[in-house]
């Protein structure tokens, strides 16, 4: 056996000798408006064969392979330029590129709508992006901080003392939207609980999202949506260091360090990237109650990227991640939380790992993708009221056994894909996709105190089959079907699902069925436990608790008109989603007196609306983007979100209208100004400790971020300096409940209020 790997390896190395000894190269400049661009990637298409232009913007290939190639220049904010050329032994030749500057990225590549490449104005689902660059533009130094700047998703806090965010779309709860990370579902349902939180911004190259049960190839947590979080991959040798510090309404200091370095071969065939944060929030008590309103977050987050060409067809690909995170709300801060009179402290370390491997063959016609991914979660975590004195016996067994508690939770997943195209399927091209891919994931969540356990471990096992045919170059139609075996559920759930895509000159015309399910389990909001009316506020599953079942049905124009110097475009969308056994909490009280949610199949429920985009840009000087949503949550039958009160058919915490916008302006070189804002809407929010809904006033967050950027070109150095304000018009609530006894769910609004921060940057150009 191990002459037969020595014989193998020697081939390799002969092989790979003699392909290095052909002397054909290629060599020529990268120009723009008259200018010439470094750090410009040149390679041959479908080869590891590449490099990147000089400080000069001159580049040289050396040694290429002999025949019919596809040379290929492409750097961020131009347009990709390809041209054909033959490469022949022993001869040089030389091929320059000129590059146009990339006005907006209406046909960026995309994959989530269908587990391919594709591009976005070619996808039969909508696909929205979310640039790393405009990340940095919002000042969004978390996931869960960009994420309300895109059309149908709402991000709350939920939490007056430990601020757990939720993610909303489309009207439906956190537990609908499915997280993925490159494409891998590691997001755990406990993990949601804090975890868009602990992604920083800086290991992020693109957010893709899609909204409503379109996104049903993605199994069970996909109901509401889905958001893919596509990691930075090296691509040349590159650094930057961020640094900045906020100030909470001039009260708390917000401090953030993130930095990032990449490197890439000569050949192109390998590459690393590393990123790193740091983050230090101080609490922030905005009643002067002395209880926070925002918890005191430290954050410390590390991981990798890295590829490997083994061949010109093959690519592995790995990620590692760590992160540390430890939030603390409440008063007393500085002592040991069960000595406090009402706190929350988690203690996170989260790991989050993956390797893919894929290969083309069959003339590129087919390929065949393998993935292993997995997270652990190790987290310490105290939720506590500090009994009356004159409660005696309770008192004493507040100290004897403070309610700490401690959480395991590990995900695992590992499936294969089959990707072939029939280039001549009756009319037009279909590319048909089958996957199969297990999932397996376990929470154990107590607290010996209070008697609370969970004890879960759930096991998918699914199955996919897609068609994305091209019938004609006008209209594509997608299909597919997901079959699921959840060992939480009796029988196999089978989620067909139909895309349709019109396409007329600029003009896109979109329709989308299908359906999906949520097994009977714990998610997100279900493992916090609340303060209210005195007492702790927990989730139980009723004990007959079964699947909820979904139908989902979107229909959309979208509109994009390009010119040389100007760009304007809108969506239009509406959607439907009818939810069968849906889930709801109802109240009841335990024999302490603490309130429980038990969570219960209530009847069906309705969530319908519409969702409007603009956008525009000039010159790459003016850019506008904007969306606006209307919709409806209700229940058929009304929900007993209190023991003590009537029930209520409309959803809690979910406005009627909410949206955003981002206006940037690049007036001249190095100078940028942005402008941005959330809109939200009125809602019912509960109040337990008084049985009560509230009807809360809407609320308008703008934002300004100015910045100037000296560029040292001789020496590939940027250095900016960057300034803004956060809720510049401080809309933030301003009737939190105070003192000890405070209901901690009572809270709706910005996630801050007016804070002023600065920054500086130094980055690679």
């Amino acid at each position: 056996m191990k002459q037969i790997l020595y014989i193998a390896i020697l081939l390799v190395l002969v092989g790979s000798a003699q392909a290095q000894k052909t002397d054909a190269n290629i060599f020529g400049d990268v120009q723009s408006n008259g200018e010439h661009l470094p750090f410009v990637s040149v390679y041959l298409k479908g080869t590891n064969k590449g490099t990147a232009t000089d400080l000069s913007g001159h580049y040289m290939l050396i040694n290429l392979p002999e025949g019919k190639h596809v040379l290929v220049a492409n750097s961020v904010g131009f347009k990709p330029v390809e041209k054909e050329v033959i490469i022949e032994a022993g001869k040089t030749l030389e091929v320059n590129f000129e590059l146009s500057e990339e006005m907006m990225a209406i046909d960026a590549i995309v994959v989530t709508g269908t587990k391919t490449f594709k591009r976005k104005t070619e996808s039969p689902v909508i696909v929205n992006v979310m640039e790393g660059k405009q990340l940095e533009r919002i000042q969004a130094g978390t996931l869960s901080e960009g994420l309300s700047f895109q059309p149908g998703l709402r991000l709350e806090i939920d939490c007056q003392t430990c601020n757990y965010t939720q993610l909303r779309m489309n009207g439906l709860g956190g537990g609908y939207s499915q997280i993925l990370i490159n494409s891998r579902p590691v997001f755990s349902p406990l993990t949601g609980l804090y975890g868009l939180e602990q992604i920083p911004t800086n290991m992020i190259e693109r957010i893709e999202v899609v909204r409503g049960g379109a996104s049903a190839l993605y199994g069970a947590g996909a109901i509401g949506g889905t958001v893919n979080v596509i990691t930075k991959t090296p691509d040349r040798a590159s650094f930057a260091v961020n640094m900045s510090s906020g100030i909470i309404n001039g009260d708390a200091n917000d401090f953030q360090l993130n930095a990032n370095t990449s490197m890439v071969t000569d050949r192109r065939n390998a590459g690393l990237s590393l990123f790193a944060s740091h983050r230090n929030r101080d609490s922030y008590d905005h009643n002067d109650d002395g209880f926070s309103e925002m918890a005191h977050l430290k954050n410390n987050s590390f991981g990798l990227n890295a590829f490997i060409l083994p061949s010109a067809n093959q690519k592995i690909e790995f990620s590692l991640s760590s992160m540390y995170e430890y939030r603390y709300g409440g008063n007393k801060e500085d002592g040991p939380a069960f000595l406090a009179d009402q706190s929350e402290e988690r203690t996170h370390n989260v790991l989050i790992g993956g390797i893919d491997y894929s290969i083309n063959f069959n003339n590129n016609l087919s390929s065949f993708a393998a993935f292993v991914a997995a997270q652990k979660t190790d987290r310490d975590h105290y939720t506590g009221i500090m009994p009356d004195e004159d409660d005696q016996p309770a008192y004493d067994e507040h100290f004897k056994n403070p309610p700490y508690g401690d959480t395991d939770n590990q995900t695992y997943i590992g499936g294969v894909q089959v990707n072939h195209l029939l280039t001549n399927f009756i009319t037009g091209k279909n590319n048909l996709t089958f996957g199969t891919e297990y999932t397996y994931d376990y929470v154990n969540d107590e607290i010996e105190a209070y008697d609370y356990l969970i004890d879960q471990e759930t096991r998918n096992m699914g199955y996919y089959l897609q068609s994305d045919w091209a019938i004609s170059r006008s209209f594509t139609l997608l299909t597919g079907v997901r079959a699921d075996y959840h060992n939480m559920v009796d029988d196999l759930i089978f989620s067909p699902r139909i895309s349709a895509l019109y396409k007329h000159q600029n003009w896109q015309f979109r329709s989308s069925w299908s359906t999906g399910f949520r097994p009977p389990q714990a998610f997100d909001a279900d493992m916090h436990i609340a303060f209210s009316g005195g007492g702790i506020q927990r989730t139980e599953l009723d004990s007959n608790l079964k699947e909820e079942r979904s139908r989902s049905a979107s229909a959309s124009i979208n509109y994009d008109y390009p010119s040389e110097h100007f760009i304007w475009g809108f969506t239009l969308e509406g959607f439907h989603t009818y939810l069968k056994d849906a889930f709801v909490n109802e109240e009841e009280t335990d024999e302490q007196g603490n309130s429980v949610l038990i969570k219960r199949n209530g009847g069906n429920s309705t969530v319908q609306g519409g969702t409007f985009e603009i956008r525009g840009n000039y010159d790459r000087r003016v850019q506008l983007e904007a969306g606006f949503t209307i919709q409806t949550s209700r229940y058929d039958q009304a929900v007993e979100w209190s023991e003590n009160n009537q029930g209520e058919k409309d959803y809690l915490r979910t406005p009627e209208e909410y949206g955003y916008y981002t206006l940037s302006f690049t007036p001249r070189s190095g100078f940028s100004a942005a402008l941005s804002g959330i809109y939200t809407g009125s809602m019912l929010v509960p109040h337990y400790g008084r049985d009560e809904l509230f009807k809360s006033p809407d609320f308008f967050e703008n934002n300004i971020k100015l910045s100037y950027e000296f560029s040292w070109l001789e020496k590939g150095v940027g250095f900016e300096l960057y300034g803004g304000v956060q809720n510049i018009f401080n809309q933030y609530q301003d009737d939190f409940d105070t003192g000890k006894n405070r209901d901690s769910g009572y809270i709706y609004g910005p996630s801050r209020p007016r804070t002023v921060f600065f920054g500086l940057k130094l980055t690679s150009l």
